[in-house]
């Protein structure tokens, strides 16, 4: 029977270092395949001659840990976690069920309860499915992440992996949005789906759901990230929407069947909507707004994050406006900006916005300056245009008469005058 023990690329919290050559030990157990294997309470033969290789390319064997991982650990466990991390998850469940050096107590509770069949049940009863990092659902931006999941569950028609390749961005906010809030990000929402855009929320109240509505109403498609069980619509209220998005899109959530909505699961649910997408656009966020988590997670890794501006007298837009203060975001204000922040490079660029230019902007200067000196009640003499405007009297006469014939002066008894425009 092989024993392998974790590689010494892969220190933890509890190695030490040893002063003479500086090399980290590590002293996390070695794993049995075969106990580790039967240890998920799932049956499938992995005989002792079975290299730990072979066992991380049995599906079966993947899927048995991870979830067993998924329903005793929290992904948002910020002391459990980093002594997990860098280690194969066959290694990581034996130190869970095996409560290495007493470090996984709070783990305990639920290994007494864990039910793998009930919940492989579950996830079947729902026409839901599990996707694991070896699936070809499986988006490679989660590994970008320091803790990926350990697996996912998902409902829905969409392949996750193809939704989130290539253009696609992720939209985040206040529940409590005002009408501006929902306003915008439901129009960017519309017109970067209709452009081909996959939109990223969180299913929730506010910017998140004016983001799938504006995402669905121009027929596009849309996921939405989920902070319990894949069994549980949450919030109830969104049910609807929610269904809608599975007809196209997904919902997915790291979460198994059964688990409430906590607020740890929310932020651990940010950190998935920020590494899904290129990139995370903030609509309107107060300074305490979960929202901005999101933002942080994705710029930690690398990802783009934009913010919509509002009002500096409103408190719903305080956050958006400082993360664009303190340089942490680029300023969105439209579809088109989104697409040039997010989209492919020379494919999605937006036009340089101008102010569309006037007849005036068109005249030449010497036309401009004897506009600008002419009266608009009552009508001049030639002389006193050319003393106000600084010109010739011949410069002022040549220029009354192309100005004449645009409409833009008129006579007025003996002189001239600026004509009213209508």
């Amino acid at each position: 029977m092989s024993t392998v023990r974790p590689g010494e690329e892969h220190p933890v919290q509890s190695a030490h270092d040893d002063p003479a050559d500086h090399r980290v030990v590590d002293d996390r157990p070695g794993v049995d395949d075969h106990t580790a294997a039967q240890a998920a309470g799932v049956a499938f033969e992995v005989n002792d001659r079975s290299s730990r290789a072979d066992l991380a390319r049995d599906r079966d064997a993947q899927l048995a840990v991870r979830l067993a991982l998924a329903n005793t650990v929290e992904a948002a466990d910020k002391q459990l976690m980093p002594i997990l991390r860098g280690v194969d998850v066959f290694t990581a469940w034996e130190m869970v069920r095996t409560n290495w050096q007493g470090k996984f107590d709070r783990c305990q509770a639920r290994l007494g309860t864990l039910e793998l069949d009930a919940i492989v049940a579950t996830t079947a009863r729902l026409g839901a499915r599990v996707v694991l990092p070896c699936d070809d659902e499986w988006p490679t931006s989660l590994d970008d992440l320091r803790d990926p999941p350990f697996c996912l569950w998902l409902r829905g028609r969409g392949h996750l992996d193809e939704l989130v390749q290539g253009r696609s961005l992720s939209m985040v906010g206040s529940r409590a949005a005002t009408a501006y809030g929902t306003h915008v990000a439901a129009d960017i929402a519309m017109n970067l789906a209709g452009s081909g855009f996959t939109v990223v929320s969180g299913g929730a109240f506010g910017i998140d759901a004016a983001s799938h509505r504006g995402a669905l109403a121009a027929g596009g498609r849309t996921i939405a990230a989920m902070a319990g069980g894949i069994d549980r619509l949450y919030p109830v209220a969104n049910t609807e929407l929610l269904e809608q998005v599975m007809v196209d899109g997904v919902l997915i959530t790291e979460q198994p069947p059964g688990w409430s909505p906590q607020r740890q699961r929310f932020l651990s649910r940010n950190r998935l909507i920020a590494a899904l997408t290129a990139g995370t656009l903030v609509v309107e966020a107060n300074l305490r707004s979960g929202s901005l988590s999101t933002a942080r997670e994705a710029d930690d890794i690398g990802r783009v994050v934009g913010a919509v501006p509002g009002p500096v007298t409103s408190p719903a837009s305080a956050g958006t406006n400082k993360l664009i203060r303190d340089n942490k975001a680029v300023l969105v204000g439209d579809a088109e900006e989104c697409a040039d922040l997010f989209g492919a490079i020379g494919d999605d660029c937006a036009p340089d916005k101008r102010a569309a230019p006037t007849l005036f902007d068109t005249l030449p200067t010497e036309q401009q300056r004897l506009l600008n000196a002419m009266p608009v009640v009552r009508g001049t003499s030639v002389e006193r245009l050319a003393a106000s405007a600084g010109m010739t009297g011949r410069e002022v006469l040549r220029a009354l008469a192309v100005l004449g014939a645009d409409g833009l002066v008129e006579r007025a008894g003996p002189g001239w005058r600026r004509r009213q425009r209508v």
